[in-house]
This record gives C-alpha cells, structure tokens and sequence, in this order.
C-alpha cells in the first residue's frame, strides 16, 4: 500500500518538513533518519511517499517536525502522536491530508482531561446510523472515498458534530441529510464518504448538531473548506482538518476554591471529608461554577499535633491524608456503644467553629482502628483491596512501613530510629500478612485503601455533574517523609527550600525541605516526577503547580539559616570575588560578606536592653566593630538555645521571641552571601534594606545596586529558560490534566513565555499584579491561558484585605473599581465585593476561580460576621495553625436557592456558562 504525506505550510528559506514515526522508512522515530518531504511552490505543500505491506501487522504512527537549517533548532509539532488510518483493506493507496497542529494554541489546552472526561465527556458510544450505512457502502466499491476527520473537543454531551456539503453525499447543504460524524475516538470526529461528483470540487463545512432534535446549533463561520479533485479508484483520502471554527471567543469558565478540610456538612467529624466534595459539586454545578479547587490532601501526619495541620509537609506525596476519611462510607460500627461514642463527638465537634486538629484526629483514628479490626478479615479477602494492592504496591507498602514505624519509635525521623530501620529493607517481608505484628501495617493499608476509593467516587460524581476537581501539587517534600527514607538521593538532604521577601514576608519563606537533586533526576528522566504526577491524574483533570519558579531556580537556603534572606536561587551564576572587585573597586570579606553590627544598631533594636545583649551574646571586634560569639554566630544556633530558654521559662516567651527575632536580624546584615563554591558570592536578596547597604557611601551604593540588578534581573534569564525547558516538559506530559502554575513572586522575565510555550496557565492574582509599574492587577488583561483570582488561601479574604490599609482601598476603589472621586466604604460592602467578582468573571482568562468566602461576601446575610476569621494562612508565620472551616454547613448554603441563582446568573451573564 502507498501513504502519500501531505501538509500545506509555507516555510522560511532553510527551513524543511519532515515526518518522523514508527516506520524504518519514517526514521523509527530517530530524527536522523526521518523522512523529508518535498515542497511545491505552486501549491504550498509539502509531500512525499512511503511504501508498506498491505497486511501491515502495527498501527503505524507519526508526527511532523520542522527543521531550521539556520539555527540547527527541531520543532515538532504539537499534540499526541498521528495514526496513520485503517483502510480496511479496501484501498491500496492512503492520501493523509494533514495541517500542521502548532505549539502554544489556545485551543490545544481543550484537549485535557479537564474537558475531554469531564466537562465536554461522552457518554457510551453508538455510531450513527449514517455512518454505519456509508462505510457499508463502500466496502463494495472500488471508487475512493474521503475520510473526514476533526479533532473538536469542544462539544456538549448532547451534541454532535455533523458535515454539510455541496455533493450528495453530504447532503447538498439540505440541514436535514447533513452527514453526522463518529465520536468513538472522541475529541477526534470521523466519517467516511464516497462523493457523488468526485470529479468536482466539493465545498463542505462543519456544524453542531443536537443529537435529540436533530436541529443545527452552529454552523462554523468562514469561508467553506474545498475537496479539490480528483480521488483516484483505490484510493482513501483521509483529510484532517483544522479544527471547528465557533461563532463566538474562547471558552471560558468560573470555579471555586476552598480546602477540603474546611468544608463543612452535618454527617463529618468536625473536618471536611471526600464525601462532601460530592455535595460541594452539586451546589457548583448549580451556581454554574464548573470547577473545584482544594488545597493538597496528602498524609502529613509527623507528630501527631496540630502542626500536621500544615498541608505542603506531607509524609508521602502519594498517600492521602486519613483526615479526610469518612468513617460511615467504610462500614456501620458494630457495636452500639461505639455507635453512640461516634454520635456524641460527632456532635461535639461539629460544634466548633474552627478545625481543632488533635481532637478530630485521636478521633478519626480511634474508630479507623476499631472498623479496621471489625472489618479485617472481608477486606484482606476483597478482590478490589487486591487489585489496589498490586497497582499502588510501589508507594503504599513503604508508605505502610514508614507510619507504622513511626508510631512504633515515636517519631518520623528516621535518622532517630533504631540502625537497622534508619534505611528502607525487605519491606514487602516486613509488612506481609503473615508476620505477627502485620496490624501496625495493615491498618495503613486499610485507610489508604478506602481513601482512594471514597475520592475516587467524588471524582467520578463530579464529573458526572460537568464539575472537574483541581488539585494542588506542593513543589517541596518534607524531610522526615517516605520520599526522603527510600529515595534521599534525590535530594540536598543538607539544604533547605524556601521563597524569597515578597508582600508575604519580609524575611522571606523558609519551608525547611530539602531541594531537589535535578541532575540526578535527569538521570532517569525525572521518573519520580511522572510517577508523581500519574499518580495525581487518578484523582484530578486539573493540577496547581505550587511555586512553579522552582522549575527554573528555588530559593535554596542554608542549613543555618532560619529565616530566608541569606539564601540564593539555585541553580545559578554566582560571582567570583574577582568579578566583584573588578565592578566594585574593592573585596573586604569582613565588611561584605560577615555581619555589619554597630552600637547603634543594637540601640535601635533593643533599646534599654542593648548593652545586656551585647554582653551575652557579643563581643568587640574593634575599630567600633561587633561580632556574636561563636555559640550564636548562626540563626539556627539562636533558635535551638532559645528554645531551650522558652522550654524552661514559659512565662516569659513572648520576650525571649523577641529577644531572638532581634538577633537573626543581626545575622542577616551581610551584602553578599557565600556560594558552594570556595571563592563564589551571591548579593544578598533585598540588600537595600539593610543597614549594612545604607551605611556605605553614595558612590559603593550605586556600585552594588548596579551589581545587585544586574545579579538578579538580566545575568540569569537565559539560564533560568533553559532550566525550565529541561525539567517541565516531562511534568507537563506525564498526563493529560490541564496544568496551572502558581507562578507569584520575583518571577524572571523568561517564565511566562515557557509556561505558554508549554500550554501552562499563569496565576493572576489582582492585589500581586505581575507587573511591577501597577499597584493593582487589572483582570481584563490577563491573557487568555490563565487563572484569575481576587485572592489565594495565602491572602486575607476580600473583605480581610479592605479594612488593612485604607489609603489602599482607596485608590483600588478609583483606580479599579472606576468611583473616581467618591469615597470608598470603611468596609467591604456586599455591593463592593459582588463588583470585585463580577470584574474577574468578565476577564478574557480561561479560568475566573473564587475563594468560597470571597463569592459569599457578596450576601450579607451568609458571610461571616468578623471577616479576619476567613483567613487560610498567614505565610510570615511558620507556626501557622490552618484550622479554617466555613460557617456555613454545605446542606444550608445548598438550601439558599436564591444567592445560588445569583452566582449562575452572573456566570451566564459573563459567558462563562457557555460551551460556545
């Protein structure tokens, strides 16, 4: 059989087009040895023939590549790869009649789960009787036939794509005979005519059809697509086209967001849980919000304290959090008295206001162990348990070994367990059912098990509801975790993960995990990467990547640092002393690079209590130089000796914190920061903040601050590019989940365009407006691949954030609201917040996402009362207890049938519940 390749693209000189695939004639998929194609000026096409058995045993698959003699760059083209059609056996010569699927198309991010198993989802296929009737109708012929093919994701459930033609065989443009396609590889539409008149040219165009009337919805606009003659006998022409051309703009669509343990509902226990995504998904999809963001919901149980409340320090990134375990979906307890045991703290918890983290777990924990025993014996039996099992053997047995253990030796860090356990050994023997003590095991896979199944089914009931769930993707893992026991290669184990000052805290974020080891990542092409992301694709059609600039550079910090300012970005450029005194004139490590404390500083920062500072922890460096003594030279060796101090004198904490605040801001006044490297030196982040910096003269001011601009925001584009080029493609197609990143911050100027390249959605968040020449981001100009937001679970809530500052909320309310000249209410007024909203509803970005507490200050009879007890996080405090748990129970909010049909009036009014 022949296969003709054809693809019209007009190309620059010295540039060519080649087809590269499963073939040897195609270069089995090595490049070297692809198949050029050759050009006719005349016609715009590139072509060229292949030749193949008739009795071809594989599928033969396919991609065009652009090459750029120029620059020596290889382009291929976007999406899965093609598969050359199956003829049947009918035709000896294949006619593929392609276009070039380009990169960085808005329209390319419909074809991921968000849409394609969720929001735009099949249901069970049946092909179209006409369909059925023209392919048996060609099996008797030996005319050719035209294959017509469309990859149009973008359809509702209920409808269906059809074609309308000039020749007969498309219905002579008659709506009634149009020629319905096959959605049984949807979004990929097909249908296989033979023409009429193929000796003609044959004008066609696409439509939506509703499948139960039959009537026409959309005819696509433009000019109509041509079948130029002739199709020679024998021969399948199999044209795939461009996509569907809609009458209107982009889709678009509205979601909400609110962590799953703040959800609250009458049958939970005091937390949110799985099963109550299922209602949560109901009241959306009837406020018109297709989509639900949560927060991460992995295991972080390493202490068995409120501290675990904090969700970017999970034990595992694969396992789920056993908080979120609803105790009634696995089984009735069997005994009364546990029965009504469960009833009273049911009760009880429900109550309070807040997520009180330790009850709530002692609580989950003690009926989980109790249904476990009850349940044993019918769950080890269970086939479903057994096929879970073996599918998520990789992870969940060291999962079940690591929390065992740690519960066995008190802690989860494993360097403090016995020898023999402080690496990972015979694991599968360790936990296997018939070792005596297999119930330390089995209880973690139990819970795991029901886990996955009870999200599994809000998932699925979601999506049924045309609602698709967003999961959140922490960049870092914590360093007592699975991950850090069986696989510490992968990490700096001996640094630390954290962000640079930004509007969230001055002293920058120190997260306390460990960095990753890319290079050895690379080694095996980020495989924990993929296996990670995989894993997440079971649960959800959209992912969050949190601080997506990790890709690109982290913000990598000492171990002996607490707070974040003496870290540097890693990878990066650092700068050899001699390249700093050539641009500096000088090097004096003693005055750059160790801490710059004087008398008056210290006055300034302790006041009356200086010259007691200064004789315990300080001493005369001379020529009115200080330096700390060497058992506080470091920030973590203040830490560790005032925690001691508070250990001991409880009563006086507050002032032994303050005490110790004052001394890191000590340590922190450096200009240049020591790199890993003898001899190398990072500028310090936010350097002119520093006293250090603003007592130097006007002339060594000027030097730095040049060094310092250069360093951080023209030295390192290129470099941090192509960082991103090498780590994300292999994330960002792992699945097919449409992937979002959080990308706030100092963000260097190459990101957006990577994240675009690689069809990733950007964050717009309004009061941290990506450009810094603007106080306020301005939703109406986000691109189109992007989230926008009024706020994070890292921000106060709108209402919060209106009462801060109120010279801000002043110019918000001229500036971005347009009330110039009035004066703005002292509070958020219902009205104020619905304008606010509706503004990021009416935004051009594919995505507007509400914090549920944002969407309900718009109702002054369902908000909160004191809007400051609607906060998720406050980031400049590491001690955060994230407690938050909506007022409202789901089942009232769900009863509020008015303030709903608001919500979904105001999305139908934006555009934003529309498939077209």
């Amino acid at each position: 059989m022949i296969i003709r390749f054809s693809l019209p693209y007009f190309t620059e000189p010295g540039q060519r087009i080649a087809v590269c695939g499963s073939e040897p004639s195609l270069g089995q998929w090595n490049l070297d040895h692809a198949l050029f194609l050759h050009y006719a000026a005349r016609t715009g096409l590139w072509t060229q023939e292949i030749s193949i058995p008739t009795d071809h045993p594989h599928p033969i698959e396919y991609k065009y590549v652009l090459l750029d003699e120029r620059d020596g760059s290889k382009q291929w083209e976007w999406g899965h790869n093609r598969v050359v059609a199956d003829s049947g056996g009918l035709f000896t010569r294949l006619m593929l009649e392609d276009y070039w699927r380009a990169p960085a198309e808005p329209d390319n991010e419909l074809h991921t789960a968000a849409f394609t198993k969720a929001l735009f989802r099949r249901g069970s296929h049946v092909a179209p009787a006409q369909a059925r009737a023209i392919a048996s109708a060609t099996e008797i012929g030996s005319a050719g036939a035209i294959r017509f093919q469309l990859v149009a994701p973008r359809v509702a459930p209920h409808h269906q794509v059809c074609i309308l033609g000039s020749d007969e065989a498309l219905g002579a443009w008659d709506a009634s005979r149009a020629v319905v396609l096959d959605d049984q590889d949807y979004p990929t539409w097909t249908a296989q005519v033979a023409l009429e008149q193929p000796s003609q040219n044959t004008q066609y165009k696409y439509a939506i059809r509703d499948s139960q009337t039959g009537q026409i919805i959309h005819l696509e606009t433009g000019d109509d697509r041509v079948i130029l003659p002739p199709t020679p006998a024998n021969t399948l022409r199999v044209r795939a086209d461009e996509g569907f051309r809609y009458p209107a703009g982009n889709w678009r669509g509205a979601g909400v967001a609110l962590p799953v343990f703040s959800l609250r509902t009458k049958q939970g226990l005091g937390v949110g849980e799985f099963s109550d995504l299922k209602m949560l998904a109901d009241w959306s999809a009837e406020a018109g919000l297709k989509l639900m963001q949560i927060l991460p919901i992995n295991d972080t149980t390493a202490t068995h304290t409120w501290v675990d409340s904090y969700p970017y320090a999970a034990i595992s990134v694969f396992a789920l959090h056993p908080l979120y375990l609803h105790l009634d979906g696995i089984a009735e307890l069997a005994k009364p008295a546990d029965r009504k045991e469960l009833a009273r703290l049911r009760e009880e918890l429900n109550a309070r206001d807040f997520v009180d983290y330790e009850p709530v777990m002692e609580a989950k924990w003690k009926f989980i162990k109790l249904l476990y025993q009850q349940e044993k014996a019918a769950f080890l039996a269970d086939p479903a348990f057994k096929a879970f099992w073996v599918e998520q053997n990789e992870w969940l047995v060291p999962y079940a070994a690591f929390s065992a253990l740690r519960d066995r030796f008190g802690t989860a860090d494993f360097q403090q367990w016995p020898e023999e356990f402080r690496t990972p050994q015979n694991l599968d023997q360790l936990t296997a059912p018939d070792q005596p003590n297999f119930d330390e095991f089995g209880l973690h896979f139990f819970t795991q098990f029901h886990l996955d199944k009870q999200l599994r089914e809000a998932v699925e009931y979601a999506r049924e509801r045309g609602v698709v769930l967003k999961g959140d993707l922490p960049i870092g893992i914590y360093r007592h975790s699975v991950d850090a026991w069986t696989q510490p290669e992968l990490y700096h184990m001996d640094r630390q993960a954290g962000a640079p000052p930004d509007d969230f805290s001055v002293t920058g974020q120190n997260w306390r995990f460990p960095t990753y080891n890319w290079e050895r990542m690379a080694e095996d092409n980020y495989q924990w990467w993929r296996n990670r992301l995989s894993h997440l694709a079971r649960y959800f059609d959209v992912l969050r990547i949190d601080h997506i600039l990790g890709f690109f550079r982290i913000w990598e910090i000492p171990g002996h640092s607490v707070e974040g300012l003496l870290g540097h970005f890693a990878p990066a450029l650092p700068m050899h002393r001699h390249e700093i005194e050539q641009r500096l004139g000088w090097f004096d490590y003693g005055r750059l690079c160790e801490p710059y404390i004087r008398w008056h500083m210290l006055q300034h920062i302790f006041h009356a209590q200086a010259q007691a500072v200064f004789d315990e922890f300080m001493e005369d460096a001379g020529y009115g130089a200080i330096r700390l003594k060497d058992y506080v030279r470091t920030q973590r060796q203040m830490e560790a000796l005032f925690d001691q101090r508070i250990a001991a004198d409880p009563n006086n904490a507050e002032h032994l914190r303050w005490l110790r605040t004052g001394l890191y801001k000590l340590v922190n006044e450096v200009l240049f920061v020591p790199a890993d490297e003898p001899d190398f030196y990072h500028p310090r982040i936010t350097v002119y903040l520093s006293t250090s910096f603003k007592e130097l003269d006007d002339h060594n001011r000027h030097l730095i601050n040049e060094i310092y601009n250069d360093f951080f925001f023209r030295r390192h584009e290129d470099f941090w590019r192509r960082q991103g080029l090498v780590k994300l493609p292999p994330v960002r197609y792992a699945t097919d989940m449409l992937i979002c990143g959080e990308d706030l911050g100092m963000v260097p100027a190459s990101v957006p365009g990577v994240m675009r390249e690689l069809g990733m959605l950007g964050l717009n968040i309004q009061r941290m407006p990506s450009d810094p020449k603007v106080e306020f981001g301005n939703p109406a100009h986000a691109p189109y691949l992007s989230v926008v937001s009024p706020g994070s679970h890292d921000m106060s809530t709108l209402r919060g954030w209106w009462e801060e500052d109120r010279d801000i909320t002043q110019r918000f309310f001229e500036d971005l609201l347009g009330h110039r000249g009035e004066f703005a209410p002292q509070y958020c007024e219902p009205w104020i917040a619905r304008e606010i909203n509706v503004q990021h509803l009416h935004s051009p970005a594919m995505w507007a996402i509400f914090p549920l507490q944002d969407l309900l200050a718009m109702n002054a009879d369902l908000r909160r009362e004191n809007p400051h007890d609607e906060q998720i996080n406050v980031p400049s405090n590491p001690q955060h207890f994230w407690k938050y748990r909506l007022h409202l129970n789901l089942e009232d909010l769900a009863s509020q049938a008015s303030f709903t049909q608001t919500l979904h009036n105001l999305t139908d009014e934006s555009g934003r519940s529309q498939v077209y």
